[in-house]
């Protein structure tokens, strides 16, 4: 049951974020609400500290790149908010996931919107990088998306 609002979570997020470049509380804070009552009726209060350290987890590890600017406060609670819903272990595989897949995101985005050859161009030759005062965004809750999926799949992958 979780998974099904896991996979509805993330879903109406990364439409969200490709539409309007953001990912509403009103989504976030129901599906972390519905992941502590979910893993407290089928586990307890173990699982509602499950639940809370994934919350937490998912939080922490987002919250200094928001702090620098690198990313919006609505990633942050989609991280947070899928830590509720699957637990720590969980969220840390699907972090290094989206750090893998942002990472590649933004290389990407960045070549493609101030355009590769001039780039490369002014690198190699020992010039500034054309356009690099701009700050380039992209909706970053499509590469928690990919990373929570790849984790569903691949549970436990990245774990002792």
């Amino acid at each position: 049951m979780n998974t099904i609002v896991l996979i509805i979570l993330l879903t109406i997020s990364v439409v969200t974020d490709i539409k309007t470049g953001k990912i509403y509380n009103k989504i976030l804070f129901p599906a972390a609400i519905f992941g502590f009552i979910y893993h407290i009726a089928t586990a307890g209060w173990e699982g509602l500290w499950q639940s809370f350290l994934g919350l937490l987890l998912g939080l922490g590890l987002l919250f200094i790149p928001y702090m620098l600017g690198g990313m919006g406060a609505g990633d942050v609670k989609l991280l947070a908010a899928v830590g509720a819903l699957t637990g720590p272990a969980f969220v840390f595989q699907t972090f290094v996931f989206t750090a893998l897949i942002g990472a590649v995101m933004a290389a990407g985005i960045i070549l493609y919107r101030r355009g590769a050859t001039k780039m490369m161009t002014g690198f190699l030759s020992g010039g500034s990088i054309v356009g690099r005062e701009k700050k380039t965004t992209f909706p970053y809750g499509v590469a928690i998306a990919a990373g929570a999926v790849i984790s569903l799949f691949t549970e436990g992958v990245l774990f002792l």
